[in-house]
């Protein structure tokens, strides 16, 4: 890698040019060709992978069976569920010529896959004993983004989706809580970065949902976002879609439904919140590289040192990698390993090697320790979870520090013109309401949080009477 401290640009001065910057840098990800797309690299690629192992074992866990459904949505399929497709009609990607010729009815490119699933949804289920359905597929969609940044907001996305048909609207939303319950799991033990977990406003919900479920996430400049949904879709899709079954009791009944899903995005989220000046700073557990020993010079003594160290790392389950490359400086390689992130650095030179220790520096923290090598599989593990913690502690204090109360609507202008962030306030749940607070402060309603009691109060907005208090910031 061509990499110069000085091509990074401060975090803590530009985030969106370190941002785009870093990504490109710590070879990640690159632009693709077509407008908006995005090229998945290696070192990034990595990280969906253990996202995806992670997650994969959770939802099969739950029931779940993973499966693939067609790319190419037929356009009277989109059409079936009116509020669906006139939420994603801005969005969409359709084509309209193949082999040459002009179709005789479009194709619509997956945007999600409501629609094809629940075609044959219909033709599958046919009595109770057919429930509940549960069906997840880990692929890619399309939505037609005006402004676009990478792993955040991409033409094409990768992402996993969740579709499952149930019996009872209890069983439906004992499904929609389960998925929040383990996206914040993954949340907070993977990525470390605790949320906000609430219900989406008429107008911010998925459309076609009943009831939508986010996590919320804070972004370093002070901006939320949504970093995954859950959806209740009621009877809305099984109607259209004629998914019904014949119950206990002998009669024809419609399906309850729900969706939820976890796309990239997570990882641009994860990007941002934790990385500093030097670069990436990746929590362990979702690093492709936890553990980098750098021979501090390329010779037989201490490269043979190096590569017993990482098979005895890699025996007790810790991703291991050595650079020691000839032709660079161990300054530069330094640099390198700290741009991409790695949790832990082990350097080993001519004292390590005369008082079989390594030296250990934390990514996080910059912390030097001195490892006897006949200690290293048990206190390297250890150095890793104590990363992971410090991570989630960080993220957690900042999203303390960032979350702010308005009683007025000058509290709220007067937040949203400093800090930003989220903040918590009355509000009377009014459409128009909503519009008029997000045209005059940029803040939109990112949820009402799920524990939110009944009050008495007036609206931040329009000062008419409130119950809850909702969760206002700039969305990303």
């Amino acid at each position: 890698m061509a990499f110069l401290k000085k091509d990074l640009p401060k975090r803590s001065e530009n985030l969106s040019d370190w941002y785009n910057k870093v990504v490109l840098l710590a070879e990640l990800a690159d632009y693709g060709p077509a407008k908006g797309t995005m090229i998945y690299r290696p070192y990034g690629f990595a990280i969906w992978e253990l996202i995806q192992k992670e997650m994969d074992a959770l939802i099969k866990e739950k029931g779940v069976s993973n499966a693939y459904f067609p790319l190419f949505i037929p356009e009277s399929l989109l059409k079936k569920e009116e509020a669906h497709v006139e939420g994603f009609s801005p969005e969409l990607a359709v084509v309209t010529i193949g082999g040459g010729e002009e179709l005789t009815e479009k194709l619509i490119v997956r945007p999600t896959s409501e629609t094809i699933m629940y075609d044959a949804y219909a033709r599958w289920i046919h009595s109770w004993r057919d429930l509940p359905l549960m069906i997840n597929q880990w692929n890619n969609v399309v939505r037609w983004e005006k402004r676009t940044y990478m792993f955040l907001r991409t033409t094409e996305f990768l992402w996993q989706e969740g579709h499952t048909v149930h019996a009872t609207h209890e069983e439906a939303w004992n499904m929609v809580t389960w998925a929040m319950d383990m996206y914040t799991k993954v949340y907070t033990e993977l990525f470390a970065l605790p949320g906000c977990v609430g219900k989406k406003s008429e107008s911010e919900k998925f459309a076609g949902a009943d009831v939508t479920l986010t996590y919320e996430t804070l972004m370093p400049e002070g901006k939320a976002l949504q970093s995954c949904t859950s959806h209740d879709l009621g009877q809305n899709f099984s109607k259209p879609f004629e998914i019904t079954f014949q119950n206990q009791e002998g009669k024809n009944d419609y399906g309850w439904q729900t969706s939820w899903g976890l796309s990239t995005r997570s990882i641009g989220g994860m990007i941002m919140v934790h990385g500093d000046d030097g670069g990436l700073r990746l929590p362990p557990r979702l690093a492709p590289i936890q553990v980098i020993v750098l021979p501090i010079k390329a010779e037989s003594t201490l490269i043979a040192k190096a590569e017993k160290i990482k098979d005895e790392l890699t025996k007790h389950g810790v991703r291991v990698q050595i650079d020691a490359s000839e032709n660079e400086t161990i300054g530069f390689r330094i640099n390198t390993w700290e741009l991409k992130g790695v949790p832990l650095r082990l350097e080993i030179g001519a004292k390590e090697l005369a008082e079989e220790k390594v030296t250990a520096v934390r990514r996080d923290t910059g912390e030097k320790i001195a490892v006897p090598l006949d200690e290293m599989t048990t206190t390297i593990p250890k150095l890793l979870d104590a990363i992971q913690a410090n991570f989630l502690a960080e993220a957690k204090q900042f999203l303390k520090d960032n979350t702010h109360t308005a009683s007025s609507s000058d509290e709220l202008k007067q937040i949203m013109m400093t800090s930003r962030g989220f903040i918590s306030a009355l509000w009377c749940e009014q459409e128009m309401c909503e519009k008029k607070i997000k045209e005059e402060t940029k803040a939109s309603t990112r949820c009402m949080p799920l524990d939110a009691p009944d009050e008495d109060g007036t609206c931040v907005g329009c000062g008419n009477p409130a119950k809850h208090r909702w969760m206002f910031g700039q969305a990303y």
